[in-house]
C-alpha cells in the first residue's frame, strides 16, 4: 500500500516515515501543502496522512482541492488543532478520519488499516483468499497455518492483491501502489516478484491475464475470500 504522508515536522516526518516504513507502506513525504496538493493530483495514493496547518497551503483547503477534482483517496487527518470547529471544517472538507497531536503510532496504524480496510469493501481486519491468509496487524501471512517469509516488496504485492482479489490488476497499477515516487520504477520487476510469491503461495493463486495483469484468486476447492 502506498501513502502520502503530508507533514511539515521535519522530526515527526522521520519517524512516522520510519513507522510506516516498518509497517509495510511505501511512503511518499510533502513537507507543504502545494507539494502535497501536487503530489495527490499526479501520482495514485491508497491513503494519505494529512496535516492542517501547513506552510504555502493550508491542509483544508489542500483536501477541498482533491476533493473538488474527483479525488476520492481516503484521508486521515493529523493535526495539533483539537477544536471541535476545527474537526467540523476537516470532515466538512472530506476527511475520512482524525487523529490529534500527541498521539500513539499504534493508534495512528490502526486507523489507516481501517481506512484502507473500508475503501476496499473488507469488514475484517485479517484477509483471506482461501487457505491463504494476511494478517496487516502484524504484517504475517501464512497458508494453511504455516508461516510465510516474505521480503518487504513480496509482502507488499501479496497485500494489495489480497486487497483487490479477485480484479484483475496491471503491472502498471501494481508499480504505482507498492514502490515510492524515488524509486526506480519498471515493470518487468513485478514479474520477477510475482514470480518469487507464487513459489511461496503456490502457483495457481495468482492467475495471469494475458495482455491485462494478474488476478489473485482461491485455489479449486476452497473457500472464497472472507
Amino acid at each position: 500500500m502506498r501513502v502520502l504522508l503530508v507533514e511539515d515536522d521535519a522530526d515527526l516526518s522521520r519517524q512516522l516515515k520510519a513507522a510506516l516504513g516498518d509497517a509495510g507502506y511505501a511512503v511518499d513525504h510533502a513537507p507543504d501543502g502545494e507539494e502535497a496538493h501536487f503530489l495527490g493530483d499526479t501520482e495514485p495514493y491508497d491513503v494519505v496522512v494529512l496535516d492542517l496547518g501547513l506552510p504555502k497551503v493550508d491542509g483544508v483547503s489542500v483536501l477541498e482541492r482533491w476533493r473538488r477534482d474527483g479525488k476520492t483517496t481516503p484521508v486521515l487527518i493529523l493535526t495539533a488543532r483539537g477544536a471541535w470547529s476545527d474537526k467540523v471544517s476537516g470532515f466538512d472538507a472530506g476527511a475520512d478520519d482524525y487523529l490529534t497531536k500527541p498521539f500513539h503510532t499504534e493508534e495512528l496504524l490502526a486507523r489507516l488499516r481501517a481506512l484502507l480496510r473500508r475503501s476496499a469493501g473488507h469488514a475484517t481486519s485479517t484477509l483471506e483468499c482461501g487457505a491463504l491468509r494476511l494478517d496487516p496487524r502484524a504484517a504475517r501471512a501464512s497458508v494453511d497455518g504455516e508461516p510465510l517469509r516474505l521480503t518487504s516488496l513480496e509482502y507488499r504485492l501479496l497485500h494489495y492483491l489480497m486487497m483487490h482479489q479477485g480484479r484483475v490488476i496491471s503491472r502498471t497499477e501494481l508499480v504505482e501502489h507498492l514502490y515510492d515516487q524515488d524509486f526506480d520504477r519498471d515493470s518487468n520487476t513485478i514479474e520477477v516478484f510475482v514470480g518469487r510469491l507464487r513459489k511461496k503461495i503456490g502457483a495457481d493463486r495468482i492467475e495471469t491475464v494475458r495482455g491485462l495483469g494478474y488476478r489473485l484468486t482461491p485455489l479449486a476447492g476452497e473457500s472464497e475470500a472472507a
